[in-house]
Parts: C-alpha cells; structure tokens; sequence
C-alpha cells in the first residue's frame, strides 16, 4: 500500500523558497559574468557601478538566507513535523527538541505502557512492562528511531494534532520561552494491559503469539509475540540478527506458519458458498490423488498404528461432523471438489498474499501480513488437497486469523482491526456471505461442545472455534486454536499460535479459553445465557 508523503504547508512554502534562491542565485551569478566577458571583449573600463547592483543582490540573498535559516530553526519548534524530525536526525544533546516529555501511551482504562520520566537531567522513555507490550508500542530511541505505535502517533505524542489554533505553537512557545521539559500529549490504545499480560504469562518460555479483537468494531485487546525485545534496552546487538530466538520479529503480526485444521473454517465456508450438502467416504487407510503421492490421513490412524490396531475410518461423513472431528481425509477431498479456480477466487476475496495496513503517518505504518496463497498448476490436486488441509506451502499470520475468524463471527463482514481507541471503525470487506457465516458459526459451537476443543467447553462462555495441529520441517507441529464468544452474540475472537507446541486441543486451546475467561470477567463479553 502507498505511503503519503503528507508535506505540511510550511514545508512546502520551504520548499519552494530554496527553490527560488538557487535560481535567483544562478542569474546573479550569470550577469556578473556577462558583464565581464562584455567589459573584456570591447576593451572597454569597467561602468561604474556595473557590478554593484548584482553584488548587492547577491548580499542581499544570502543575508535572507541566513535570517530564514534562523526563523526556521525557531518557527520550526511550533510544528510537529520538525520536531519529529529533529529528534529522528538531529542526536546532539543540546537539540531542544530531545528536551519534550512525549506524551504517554495507555491501555483502554488508562494504565501507562509507555511514558517518559527525567533521570539525571535528561528525558528518557520508559516501558513499565518492558518486553511484554514491544509488539504493540515498538520503542523510540535517540540513535535507532521508532517503530510501532511510538513511530505511527509520534506526532501526537510529541504535542501535535492540535485541537484548536490556540494549541498550535503551545509547543514551540514552551521550548522558545525556556521550559525546557514541555510535555506532549497522551494516546489511548485500545489494548487491554490485564488481557496482554496474561497472554504472555500463558505463552510463558514458549515461542508463539496471541491476537485477540472485537470482531464488531475492530479493536484489538491482545497482540501478544514471545519473545519480544525489551525497548528498555535498545542497542546494535539487537539489529545485529544473531538471536536466534528473533525477538525482533513481530510473530503476531509478520510471523508466517502453516494453518493447520484452523483453514478448514475457509474451506468449509468455500463448500457451503458453492451449495455443498452432501457426504465423503473417509476411510481408516486415508486419501490421496495418485498413487505416487503419501496418503493423507486422520489423526486416529496414527493413534491406533502405535499401539498395534487397524483405525477402520469414520465411514461416510457430512460436514458439520467432518469440521467437529477435523477430518483431513474429508477435508482433503472437499477442497479436490472445489478446484482451484474456486480456491484463487476465495484466497483473493480474503486478501491473501498482502499485507493489511491497521494504522499509518508520515512517520510509520502498523500492518498485519495476511498469509501466502502458492501459485498451485492447474493438475496439481495433491497440493491443492494439502492446501484445504492447512499444509503444504499454505501460510498464515496469527494477527489474520483472528481478523477471518472475527469476519465469521460478524456474519461474514471483516472490519479493519485498530490500535488507537478514538479511530472510528472501519468495514475492511466481506468475506463470506452472512448465511453461511451462520451456519459456519453454529458447526464451531459443535466443534467446542463435541468435538476436538471440547475440554475448553464453559457453557456460561459458549466458546466457539477450531483446533489446529500444523505440521513444519523444523521440529514438533505447531499448535493452533482460533475462536470466538460468546457464540450467539460475539463479542470478542481470538487466535492462538504456540510454535512447536504440539496439538492445538491441549496447548493452544487452554489459552484461549483462559483469555476469554478472564474477558469476561473484565466485562468485555457478556454471559451466554443473558439475553
């Protein structure tokens, strides 16, 4: 997506006057000359006061020069885009504009997660919580610049957005009549800190991430990334990528893995759109599209093959069960019937391969990556068969699932996921149609009360969602649970990834349903069983 570049009129007036100075620069310049090469080539004495006037001038210039160079340092002090950009390329101490007590960044009832305290003369930031909000409120630093919400709202947080021409050379007159610590103003998140620590307290020593929003207006509660980098302590050894454990990396919302059971909830919706209704064979010795291709199986195969027992199958299933039991061998074959063109149409309506921008300025940008959709060839079923499964060369970001399954549990509209709590919701696209986001809904109730989440099940909750155990090359399965609640009247979804973590049931599953215990306890769901 293209970044505006939001040029302010005093630097565009700036602008064009250094543009109206080299020209004017470049005349003088050419007329002293002529009239030298006049004077010499009619042997001529020089007039007298030939040179005067364009010398005069070109004094004249520079003394304009100089005295705009001056009212620019000073007048500049009343704008947020030349502080902003004095603090980001001007690192000397003695720069006024290090001297501003930015404004605070708070969660949704007003905690601080971001503030700036002075220690021994100096302005500093502060992160009460270090590394647990990093993901949402990136760092700002004298030397390495901002990222995160600290980049994307810098303006306001260094006193600018006024709210009336009274308020804006505040700032500037502050610093000009010798305040030397004016302070900027504050920017509530829609972030629940309660909910946040508590995300990262589950994740504990494991890698992984939680995404949890309000599927009705888009506000994010939860953007969890363990580990993340503590922006306390920002230095080059944390640029330098020899960290293995990538603290950097926003695995929420750029981190890629393969979906798992979780993308059946896409594929189920493709079937319903395309009017399926009937039943698969599923076999115990599973499917596959030739022969020379390994057989996709369900999980009871390999259940029953380490103690020594044939699995005989599920027989004939529909797909309400099909999703509860989350059947590869069914859902294999579903997504043969659907084709790839029907697959490429539904992966463009979601938004696949790109990235969704949440929030942007001049000074940075906030975007969740989606997922990648492969390039599949027209004949390759089997990669298409890995695809409806979750596998393959399929991938997804935890921040996406939450918004998909927040898509399905507001009757199929997906609304632009939002960090600031006073930017106004906005409808991102429809990804399904609201009938089937119904029926949709109803089959991951089941799925909870019958099926692969049941040990999350609290009927006071109503949780309803999708397991997910995500085969990768690089160790154990990855553990998946996206899901919403109450399921009648959602009022919060959430997507939990745990890296290497094994089954989504028995890792992945827990978190959420302690999230959304603790949700409602906050008040920020209702019960199931109120009207």
């Amino acid at each position: 997506m293209n970044v505006s570049l939001d040029i302010d009129p005093w630097s565009a007036a700036r602008l064009a006057l250094q543009a109206a100075f080299f020209l004017t620069l470049f005349l003088l310049v050419k007329q002293l000359f002529d009239l030298r090469d006049a004077a010499r080539l009619k042997h001529l004495s020089r007039p007298k006061g030939a040179f005067r006037t364009p010398m005069t001038g070109l004094m004249a210039l520079f003394g304009a020069v100089l005295l705009y160079q001056a009212t620019w340092q000073l007048t500049g002090l009343y704008r947020p885009q030349f502080v902003a950009f004095m603090q980001s390329h001007d690192r000397r101490e003695f720069n006024p504009a290090h001297w501003i007590q930015r404004g605070r960044l708070l969660d949704r009832r007003g905690e601080v997660l971001a503030e700036s305290l002075e220690r021994e003369g100096r302005v500093q930031r502060h992160y009460p919580d270090g590394p647990v909000f990093a993901p949402v409120v990136g760092y700002t630093h004298p030397r390495f610049g901002a990222s995160g919400m600290e980049a994307v709202v810098s303006r306001r947080l260094d006193g600018g957005d006024p709210n009336s021409l009274k308020d804006l050379g505040e700032l500037g007159r502050r610093i000009l009549g010798g305040d030397r610590r004016p302070r900027g103003r504050d920017v509530v998140l829609t972030i629940d800190a309660e909910l946040q620590r508590l995300a990262v307290e589950r994740l504990g020593a494991r890698r992984g991430a939680v995404v949890m929003l309000d599927p009705r207006d888009g506000a994010v509660r939860v953007l969890a990334s363990v580990p993340a980098h503590d922006p306390n302590r920002i230095d080059a050894e944390l640029f330098s990528g020899s960290d293995p454990a990538t603290p950097l990396l926003n695995r929420a919302t750029q981190g890629l893995y393969p979906p798992g059971s979780t993308f059946k909830i896409a594929v189920a919706a493709l079937a319903l759109e395309r009017g399926f209704n009937g039943t698969l064979a599923c076999p115990g010795d599973g499917f596959t599209t030739a022969s020379h291709y390994r057989k996709i199986r369900d999980h009871e195969y390999y259940s029953a093959r380490r103690t020594g027992h044939v699995w005989e199958g599920y027989g004939r299933l529909g797909l309400e069960r099909a999703l509860a039991v989350s059947s590869n061998v069914f859902f294999a074959q579903l997504g043969v019937l659907q084709g790839r063109d029907a697959f490429q149409e539904l992966t463009e309506r979601l938004g696949f391969n790109g990235q969704i921008l949440l929030h942007q300025s001049t000074y940075g940008r906030f975007a969740i990556r989606t997922g990648h959709w492969p390039a599949l060839a027209a004949n390759d079923q089997y990669g298409l068969a890995q695809a409806a499964i979750g596998q393959g060369r399929l991938l997804v970001s935890p921040a996406y699932m939450a918004l998909l399954t927040g898509a399905l549990a507001n009757q199929g509209v997906a609304v632009r996921p939002r960090l600031i709590a006073t930017a106004r919701p906005e409808v991102l696209a429809r990804f399904m149609h609201p009938d089937v986001a119904n029926r949709l809904a109803a089959m991951l109730r089941r799925v909870v009360t019958e099926g692969t989440a049941r040990a999350i099940d609290i009927p006071e909750l109503a949780i309803a969602g999708k397991t997910g155990t995500a085969e990768n090359p690089q160790g154990d399965a990855h553990s998946w649970f996206v899901g919403f609640a109450p399921a009648e009247r959602p009022a919060l979804a959430v997507a939990v990834l745990v890296e290497h973590g094994g089954y989504g049931s028995a890792t992945a599953a827990p978190i959420a349903r302690d999230l959304l215990q603790r949700a409602h306890a906050l008040g920020l769901m209702p019960s199931a069983s109120k009207p």
